[in-house]
């Protein structure tokens, strides 16, 4: 046997060796991240008439309803943290909640009181949910699902505009992160956005961790304080959060960077926060605007909610967390 054919061997099992190391380490890889992926609490889905119940690890975490005879427009209702405790207002207010604004605020929901007229915020026009685009499909540390919704006209007849909405909930090490991803669009006519303190994705907190009730706070990424300090400003952030039960419990809204401009935080000290990235007249950031969507044409808006429960004298770092939605976003 010549020294070339004895090379060539030597080069074929080397080569065989490096293909089966190769596999070995990439199985590895894979068992290990499917270990660390199975060691996450799952996301589970019930379905009910008209309701969605989520649960994260066999404990409820909100309810998604989009059938309901007193609120016409779908919402989340009893969002609970991962300690059990609940951040959101009760639905209906229950005794020791304020009642304002009780069907306006049910829970986490994104609405607008002006689209061509119409107003959807204060329930005078309708938005049906038509059907689940990508049914619920759940797992370790992340579930999801897509809905359609038509935005109704306020006599009901005609459809305004369609929206494609994916809702992601994922388990991340500051808490539970709900993901919405919205497109709005007609093929019948154009649609415009209007200018309104109301406009965007809202939250109403848990009474007992409200400024006004309870034992909060209101703080932005610039470090500004309750209503007075965080109303009409632009933000990264705005979380609400504060001591329940002797845990640190709170909601952070992060509006996605990739929005058409930076919303303004419409903060108020009863228990309200929404991200409003269109009333800049009515957050007092400049004249009236309207955005104006072509027939045809796509607009998405995209929200990140933090719920986080931690042992009381714990933080959560939402600077970390808010790089961890970004770093999520990217990917």
């Amino acid at each position: 046997m010549n020294k070339k054919t004895i090379l060539n061997n030597l080069l074929k099992r080397l080569a065989c060796t490096c293909a089966i190391l190769f596999v070995v380490v990439n199985q590895q890889v894979v068992a290990q991240a499917a270990k660390k992926s199975s060691g996450q609490p799952s996301v589970t889905f019930e379905q009910k008439p008209g309701e969605l119940m989520i649960s994260i690890g066999g404990k409820p975490f909100a309810s998604y309803v989009y059938e309901d005879e007193k609120i016409s427009r779908p919402y989340f209702a009893h969002v609970k943290s991962s300690c059990g405790i609940q951040v959101t207002r009760n639905y209906p207010p229950q005794e020791g909640d304020p009642k304002d604004h009780a069907t306006f605020h049910p829970g986490i929901w994104h609405s607008f009181g002006d689209i061509s007229g119409n107003d959807y915020w204060r329930l005078k026009s309708r938005v049906e949910h038509e059907m689940f685009v990508e049914q619920p499909k759940g797992g370790p540390g992340a579930g999801s699902f897509t809905v359609r919704n038509y935005y109704m006209s306020a006599d009901g007849k005609d459809r305004v505009l369609a929206e494609l909405v994916k809702y992601t909930i994922l388990v991340r090490p500051a808490g539970t992160l709900l993901l919405t991803n919205s497109t709005f669009s007609s093929e019948t006519g154009d649609f415009v956005f209007g200018d309104q303190e109301e406009m965007g994705l809202g939250v109403r907190v848990n009474t007992k961790f409200s400024v006004q009730y309870g034992k909060g706070h209101i703080t932005n990424a610039e470090g500004l304080k309750e209503g007075e300090g965080t109303w009409g400003k632009a933000s990264n952030w705005v979380d609400y959060s504060g001591l329940v039960d002797d845990k640190n419990v709170g909601v952070t809204i992060m509006p996605d960077p990739a929005n058409f401009r930076q919303s303004w935080f419409h903060t108020r000290d009863y228990g309200l926060m929404a991200a409003n990235a269109f009333g800049q007249e009515a957050m007092k950031q400049g004249e009236k605007s309207a955005l104006t969507v072509k027939k045809g044409e796509q607009f998405h808006l995209g929200y990140g909610v933090l719920i986080y429960c931690k042992p009381k004298g714990a933080k959560t770092d939402i600077n970390s967390a808010y790089q961890d939605y970004l770093h999520i976003l990217k990917n």
